[in-house]
């Protein structure tokens, strides 16, 4: 009770996000039943026939939504690995930039992109990467053929993968220069000392010193592995490209609000939930073990 006496204003201060919580999060958990009925709008979930597990066997009988799991770690994990590569790469190259002032007006440049939302970004890409577009008028001025980037199932991926870097390597560049500015001076100096270049400093004391921030990243990000990004898919992919774009939280997407089959949709996105949670127990254990990284 003293304790209590000392900090209720910190509580109240939680109150409105435990209430957004609870409301947005926990409430709507109770629809995850649907997932075991075929259920019917106009019935409810109370008057909807109860199927057991027929909608998760239904799941890995269809041929659509097994390519869909297929296309959504496909995705997934080149964005992850390339996510952790690029920034890990640029990161170093921005540290050896010695002109404060030049290295900080790239820093903003690469990170604005970060910003803008993929309804924004999907209409310029589309524009761009449209068979008259900008990109192909590049190409056919040195003799190759226009390039369908966001109709052909070969490009498709291709495309995805490479806009989301473009989008995001400058922000998830962040921690890792962070992680330089830890990094004691007194090493490379003492490495000067004994003759070594700039790039026996890079790769004996600057590439090691960010290795652990690299193992944090990495396994923390597996709990992401089924989250291939749903607002850039939706505003990029049509018809042409479900066979190699589509993934688990479009085609949750369609089938709920398009096809109408809601308890089908809600098995799928419970089995994606519940393979997420395993993942990031996972990854927590993992970055624990590798880097001594813990949130509680």
């Amino acid at each position: 009770m003293r304790s209590l006496q000392r900090t209720w204003p910190f509580h109240i201060m939680l109150l409105p996000a435990i209430i957004f919580l609870i409301v947005f999060s926990y409430i709507p958990m109770g629809g995850i039943v649907m997932a075991f009925q075929n259920y019917k709008p106009w019935l409810g979930i109370t008057g909807s026939e109860w199927v057991g597990l027929d909608n998760f066997r239904f799941l890995f009988q269809r041929e659509d939504s097994l390519q869909v799991v297929w296309n959504t770690l496909i995705i997934a994990v080149l964005k992850m690995f390339f996510n952790l590569l690029v920034p890990f790469v640029f990161a170093i190259l921005l540290n050896e930039i010695r002109k404060v002032g030049l290295q900080r007006s790239i820093q903003t440049l690469v990170y604005l992109p970060h910003f803008l939302s993929w309804v924004i970004l999907g209409g310029i890409l589309i524009d761009l990467l449209a068979t008259d577009g900008f990109m192909n008028r590049i190409l056919g001025s040195i003799g190759i053929q226009p390039i369908f980037f966001l109709g052909d199932n070969n490009w498709f991926r291709f495309t995805v993968i490479v806009s989301d870097i473009w989008k995001e390597f400058g922000y998830n560049t962040i921690v890792f220069l962070a992680a330089l500015a830890g990094i004691n001076p007194s090493l490379y100096e003492a490495s000067e000392m004994d003759g070594a270049s700039r790039w026996r400093q890079t790769l004996h004391i600057t590439v090691p010193s960010l290795i652990p921030m690299v193992v944090v990243v990495g396994t923390l990000a597996l709990g992401n592995v089924l989250n291939a990004g749903f607002d850039q898919i939706f505003n990029l992919y049509n018809p042409l490209v479900y066979q190699k774009g589509d993934i688990i939280d479009t085609f949750v997407y369609r089938t709920a609000l398009i096809n109408g089959e809601m308890g089908f949709a809600t098995a799928i996105g419970l089995f994606k939930s519940v393979i997420s949670m395993i993942l990031i127990l996972i990854s927590y254990r993992l970055a624990y073990k590798w880097a001594g990284y813990r949130i509680f």
